[in-house]
């Protein structure tokens, strides 16, 4: 049986969130729109764009705009955040990764990304090949905080939720491995702080991914209660 662990991307992995801010921003004077308070755009960081763009502007999901505010986006990502993707990876990240992989831990990733931007900045960032999986926010009916994007992965690797660790910045990484039935642990050099992350029950809340890697790489072999 798989041991897996389960990661988000943005906030978790890779130090994004500011330049995403920057895109939203930039999508939002691209449209002719005034520009939205930062701390506005990170609490949506870790929904799917549809849904940022919907609660940050209050058109409905099902307005064309949104499409359009997507795709916008999606340009200001590529020729933005992708050029500086090997320099945003959060320190210890690279090395963990390679540490967890060697204990035969099989590594993953959840994302509310689309999987092609989720791919494009895992490989800009030179950690793609850590990954046996990848799960985007296009590729399920139900994104995060939604069980299914983790019951995906689950599945395809023939592992059970108590053979799987959920590792993320945001409660809606945390909601989804409880929805899951697995264990989560939060971190805190990301986009929510310490006491809204403790809302959703972690195991652990780290403040580096060092201690990350101490807790799945001595957690996640044995059976977990």
């Amino acid at each position: 049986m798989a041991k897996v662990v389960i990661f988000d991307l943005d906030g978790t992995l890779i130090d994004t969130p500011n330049a995403i801010v920057a895109a939203f921003n930039a999508t939002f004077t691209g449209a002719g729109l005034p520009e939205r308070e930062a701390a506005a755009i990170r609490k949506t960081i870790g929904l799917p764009l549809e849904r940022a763009f919907s609660d940050l502007t209050g058109v409905p999901l099902t307005d064309p705009a949104i499409a359009g505010f997507v795709a916008g986006y999606q340009a200001h990502f590529r020729g933005t955040i992708l050029p500086k993707a090997a320099a945003l990876v959060f320190p210890g990240v690279a090395d963990g990764l390679t540490r967890l992989a060697g204990l035969g831990i099989t590594l993953t990733v959840a994302t509310s990304k689309f999987h092609r931007s989720a791919v494009d900045i895992l490989t800009a960032a030179g950690l793609r090949d850590h990954f046996e999986m990848v799960v985007g926010a296009d590729q399920v009916t139900q994104p995060k905080p939604d069980a299914e994007s983790s019951v995906i992965i689950l599945e395809a690797l023939g592992a059970s939720p108590e053979d799987a660790l959920v590792v993320g910045d945001t409660t809606h990484d945390l909601l989804m491995a409880r929805a899951a039935g697995i264990r989560s642990v939060a971190v805190t050099y990301g986009v929510h702080g310490r006491e809204l992350l403790a809302t959703a029950g972690p195991e652990l809340i780290a403040d580096t991914f060092g201690e990350v890697v101490r807790y799945a790489g001595a957690e996640i072999r044995s059976p977990l209660p």
